[in-house]
């Protein structure tokens, strides 16, 4: 049914703060439910936080098991800034649909912050300014272009130029975007937090539980279980991340790329001012990040994924690299790496994600957060599945849906 992917290596730096645990059972027998979702990283879980908000049931399956995919390698740059500048993404889909993509996103941030703290999830969150750094995508002109383009949509943004740059930051580049309203998370927790609150709405969970087939009809969906069991339900939610079923790939423009990332010792005095978020206009690009308790995460060195063995070959080389740059951006942190990991993760040549029900089979839906925006894009999959499900429509749809 899938395409199965080793979707990490290495040791993320998630995993020196605990988590939650989230405990599962054997399927041992065939269930129904009103919805199966497919997943139990952070979009199933936020999927079936929203969907047992609107009184559904729901039963949800990980071959692995919770938070053991792609979730805890994201270094969870939570930005409603989108891959696909702004200004370049006018260019390809039109002003009107970039604008309204951006704006969502922009919202899906502010309602995420609104989630956690309504549920008082502990996951450290915190709001960051983030600074997109002049590069050869975009250089201090063009940026200065995009910063008009954003504030024309209605979404702040402050041009710093070269001088004003070094002096607020001590970053020596060429200009910059300063944006405000991003947020810095443990994904881990908050995947966790998401689970144990479905969980307290009766949800049902189920692991290791491997999907090996989906069979439609008018009016329900079977998913079968490679040791047998089957769940039959209204409605199918795939939040398999990478993993893509292998039958629906067809007319989507995704590609897997492979990323790696390093993290630092604590090191808060050494830290840059307010410890905005730092990603480049380049491609690929360096994207870096401060922990709660003063870790430098940095990412990038992307490459188009061959084989899982290339990939993890490449992460000590990778490593040293991710760090020089660092070293070479901010002199003052020792950019040793005390955690080193690789990851694979899809991106699409517009930055958006695919999200909706598939071409001709209307009882499945995709949530497929690609690029550099997994969990914000996680954020708006939930809340379209949730408004399709319950029989309305998300004005925004159509612009992450298969047929756009």
């Amino acid at each position: 049914m899938t395409r199965k992917l080793d979707l990490r290596t290495g040791r993320p730096v998630w995993y020196a703060y605990r988590a939650p645990t989230v405990a599962t059972g054997r399927l041992v027998r065939d269930i129904k439910a009103d919805v199966a979702i497919v997943g139990m990283g952070i979009s199933g879980a936020m999927v079936a936080e929203a969907l047992t908000d609107a009184g559904m049931s729901v039963v949800c399956i990980d071959r692995r098991g919770p938070l053991l995919g792609s979730t805890s390698a994201t270094t969870a740059l939570v930005q409603y800034e989108i891959d696909q500048p702004l200004s370049r993404l006018a260019q390809r889909i039109g002003k009107d649909r970039a604008e309204r993509a951006w704006r969502r996103s922009r919202l899906a941030v502010m309602n995420l912050k609104a989630r956690i703290d309504e549920l008082g999830i502990n996951c450290n969150v915190e709001t960051r300014q983030s600074l997109y750094l002049a590069g050869y995508v975009l250089d201090a002109d063009s940026l200065h272009i995009e910063a008009a383009a954003r504030r024309l949509a209605g979404i702040h943004a402050t041009y710093l130029p070269k001088a004003e740059l070094r002096e607020r930051f001590g970053i020596a580049r060429n200009g910059a975007i300063l944006s405000h309203g991003n947020l810095a998370l443990d994904p881990r927790k908050l995947t966790a937090g998401l689970l144990l609150t479905a969980r307290q709405r009766k949800a049902r969970f189920y692991a290791p539980a491997e999907a090996t087939g989906i069979a439609t009809s008018r009016d329900e969906v079977t998913v079968t279980t490679g040791d047998g069991p089957t769940i039959t339900a209204s409605h199918a939610v795939l939040a398999t991340g990478y993993e893509l079923v292998a039958g629906f790939q067809a007319g989507t423009d995704h590609q897997i790329i492979s990323t790696w990332a390093i993290a630092t010792r604590p090191q808060k005095r050494a830290l840059w001012p307010g410890a905005a978020f730092i990603w480049e206009a380049s491609d690929p690009y360096l994207y870096l990040r401060a922990t709660s308790d003063g870790r430098v995460i940095c990412g990038g060195e992307d490459e188009e994924f061959t084989d899982e063995a290339r990939r993890d070959a490449l992460i000590a080389e990778k490593s040293d690299r991710i760090a020089a740059k660092l070293k070479r951006l901010l002199p003052e942190l020792d950019t040793s790496p005390e955690f080193a990991w690789t990851g694979s993760f899809g991106t699409t040549a517009t930055g958006l994600p695919y999200i909706g029900t598939l071409p001709r089979h209307p009882r499945i839906h995709a949530v497929m957060g690609y690029g550099g925006n997994g969990i914000t894009y996680s954020r708006i999959a939930a809340e379209i599945v949730s408004a399709a499900l319950c029989g309305n429509e998300d004005t925004d749809a159509g612009l992450f849906g298969f047929r756009r």
